[in-house]
């Protein structure tokens, strides 16, 4: 890999190395290295461009890295990645993208990821976008996560884009079984004339199943963002979908929550925030020593974490 794959292999995916366990690693529409480990196993799709993950009944502590990173400008890819993780596991996925375009053809990577998840099992799932480069074309993601919990599993995502990508369309459906419980954490941020999209869909099905939205975002200058959660409670369950905004320069951010109870057992809540930054928050930290820029910075920053 040369010097810009690996920055953005760090970026997204905090690897400065061939990690340990088992791992992908796609460069540039191709596999860069590849290994599967007693429990996991990692094995390229007889049909479409991807790979499917299996992961054995009581898998615990192992974790697996499947980052993609693109420097060729104009390059556009759709991949399909099918998760199959067995009863009683405990393992981490970490995933993410990075695209540095330092031409005028737009690059584009399109990941689409489907969970099916054993029983009494916890993924913890984590996904980074990033984009560089000072060239005029666009750097496009587009990742849709499809989501089957089974009886007693949890899943934790935690999803960040904050820099560089020009335009996205992020949508996660999930349905959950009987015990089953989703939890996502989403901290995004656009700047320039940046355009993004996040929606939700998640069906309880299951008796005393939940799920946890939260979202929170930081819109720039002249960008965009939209972001819509729809929880479909079907049986006794609870949900519970947040969006916190912060607007600053001439930015537009649209929130969409909706909750349907379909079962008069479903307890389900939304709440929605969006706003600038206070005036006394800036002024505080002025009277710290810090400039107006590096105030409202400060601000975000911890926002965001």
């Amino acid at each position: 890999m040369d010097a810009i794959q690996k920055q953005l292999l760090e970026a997204v995916a905090g690897l400065h190395e061939i990690p340990v366990g088992a791992y992908n690693i796609r460069a540039n529409g191709k596999s860069e290295g590849r290994n599967s480990t007693e429990h996991i196993e990692i094995t390229t799709r007889k049909e479409g461009d991807g790979i499917i993950i299996r992961i054995k009944d009581g898998t615990r502590k192992e974790s697996v890295h499947i980052p993609v990173v693109m420097s060729q400008a104009g390059l556009e890819e759709v991949v399909y990645n099918d998760f199959y993780v067995g009863d009683d596991c405990d393992v981490t996925i970490i995933a993410g993208c990075g695209i540095h375009n330092g031409g005028d053809a737009s690059s584009r990577h399109d990941g689409i990821h489907s969970f099916f998840i054993g029983k009494n099992s916890r993924v913890k799932y984590v996904e980074k976008h990033y984009g560089s480069g000072d060239g005029k074309g666009e750097r496009i993601m587009n990742p849709e996560t499809i989501i089957e919990i089974g009886e007693n599993s949890v899943m934790e995502m935690d999803t960040v884009q904050i820099k560089g990508v020009d335009s996205t369309k992020r949508m996660t459906r999930a349905k959950l079984m009987e015990g089953a419980s989703l939890k996502v954490m989403e901290r995004l941020m656009t700047h320039g004339t940046q355009d993004a999209e996040s929606r939700f869909i998640v069906d309880m099905d299951g008796e005393n199943s939940g799920a946890n939205i939260i979202s929170r975002s930081v819109a720039k200058d002249d960008s965009r963002q939209l972001f819509q959660s729809v929880l479909n409670g079907n049986a006794a369950c609870s949900g519970h979908t947040e969006c916190d905004a912060i607007i600053v320069g001439n930015a537009k951010i649209s929130s969409i929550p909706e909750i349907t109870a379909n079962s008069s057992d479903a307890a389900l809540i939304h709440e929605a925030a969006i706003g600038k930054i206070a005036g006394e928050q800036i002024i505080k930290l002025m009277t710290l020593g810090l400039t107006e820029e590096e105030a409202e910075a400060q601000i975000i920053n911890g926002f965001l974490k």
